[in-house]
């Protein structure tokens, strides 16, 4: 984790460099430019609407990368539509067991560190995004360095899942598991100066569909996702 974070400062620090040390070049003014085409993310996941006895442990990342066609739509080039298409990978740490019974079928159920102790409980995604953002900045066609609030919408495609269990009595590893909802979507927002954003994502959908159950309970619970943005032309 500490790399992670590591990496993380580096990118700030490095992103606030550029950012002053930034010469603009007036000579060659393009009246039609476009901003921010590709995007680089990092996230801390979270999971919401979980039941009683779930909980999270460890550190939840996310990457996320792609590209955005923006299109402004009014004459200062400062408010536009973007649609992208990128990839992303997701971890979850946790407390919830994936298995599979005698009958080779997938069961869930919650596990207690005073019962049996593991060194890693997780669930992992891997989807392609498509992005759609209502774009407001206050950039012009010379000046890289701006105030953005991009808020909207992102569908996703599940393309891979897993999901790793290990504990000194045995692991469990398991792939392409069917109570993964395949489409997931939420609302997220961007916001943030020059090169450093926050980003914010909300799914309105639930990760599990609804033959993921315990006792017959539905898991459901949904993704939150909280990190940095870079958006690059």
């Amino acid at each position: 984790m500490k790399y992670y974070f590591s990496f993380i400062v580096f990118l700030v620090f490095s992103s606030f460099v550029l950012g002053q040390n930034l010469v603009l070049d007036t000579t060659n003014v393009d009246n039609k430019y476009r901003e921010d085409q590709f995007y680089v993310s990092f996230t801390y996941n979270l999971l919401g609407r979980k039941p009683n006895g779930i909980s999270q442990n460890g550190f939840s990342s996310g990457f996320h990368i792609g590209f955005i066609r923006d299109m402004p739509i009014n004459k200062n080039r400062n408010i536009a539509i973007g649609l992208g298409l990128g990839i992303s990978t997701n971890s979850y740490n946790q407390n919830l067991l994936i298995s599979k019974n005698i009958d080779q079928n997938i069961e869930y159920s919650i596990l207690d560190n005073s019962v049996t102790s593991f060194t890693k409980n997780k669930f992992s995604t891997y989807q392609f995004e498509i992005p759609l953002e209502f774009r407001w900045r206050t950039s012009t066609a010379i000046d890289y360095n701006f105030l953005r609030i991009y808020s909207g919408f992102k569908l996703s495609y599940l393309i891979y899942n897993s999901s790793k269990f290990k504990s000194s009595e045995g692991d469990i590893l398991l792939s392409n598991i069917n109570d993964f909802n395949k489409f997931q979507y939420g609302v997220m927002i961007n916001a943030g100066y020059s090169n450093i954003n926050i980003h914010f994502y909300y799914a309105l959908n639930n990760i599990f569909n609804s033959n993921a159950n315990i006792d017959g309970e539905q898991i459901g619970m949904n993704a939150i996702k909280i990190g940095l943005i870079y958006y690059i032309l």
